[in-house]
């Protein structure tokens, strides 16, 4: 009887002296973990959320693409495309705070946009509202005052000029010798 209870004694000094010895040896191995010998954690990111709206009637517009180009000084760094949702929103949570984003809006029917938004802090709000394509510059129509000012110089039509385009006036040329 004294034997069996010296040996479960033993049986359970042992136990408990492998337990220690198994519980300091992993608290100095994650004391002493390192992550690679030149490990550099990432920069904090912001969360840019971007609404399409419509210009003339504040209706949000659906599946317009959403491009972000991280900007390096002058250089572009890539692109990253996103499609807006039913609500005209599209959100984006990778880019490092400190850096400039050139933000380009292409929605069929409307006229592309593009900004450069500078990234200071952890969240970024941005309202779009897009305008439809504006009609073509033509020389042929009257544009107001600036046009008629530009008229009133121009020659008038004659016989010899009947389109009335304003001839170059002749210069005295050099012989040559």
């Amino acid at each position: 009887m004294l034997r069996r209870s010296i040996l479960s004694l033993c049986l359970f000094a042992a136990v408990v002296g492998l337990l220690a010895l198994s519980f300091s040896f992993t608290a100095n191995a994650q004391s002493s973990v390192q992550r690679g010998r030149k490990y550099k954690s990432p920069p904090k990111t912001a969360r840019i959320e971007v609404t399409i709206l419509r210009d003339a009637n504040g209706k949000p517009i659906e599946n317009a693409a959403v491009v972000f180009h991280p900007m390096e000084g002058e250089k572009d760094k890539g692109n990253m495309e996103l499609k807006t949702n039913e609500d005209g929103k599209t959100i984006i949570d990778v880019l490092p705070i400190g850096d400039t984003v050139r933000l380009q809006v292409i929605a069929k029917g409307f006229q592309t946009f593009g900004q450069d938004y500078k990234i200071d802090k952890e969240q970024l709000v941005v309202e779009i509202r897009m305008k439809r394509p504006g009609e073509q510059y033509s020389i042929y129509k009257n544009h107001g005052e600036a046009a008629e000012a530009v008229q009133d110089t121009a020659p008038a039509a004659t016989k010899d000029n009947p389109a009335g385009v304003k001839q170059p006036e002749a210069q005295a040329q050099p012989q040559p010798k």
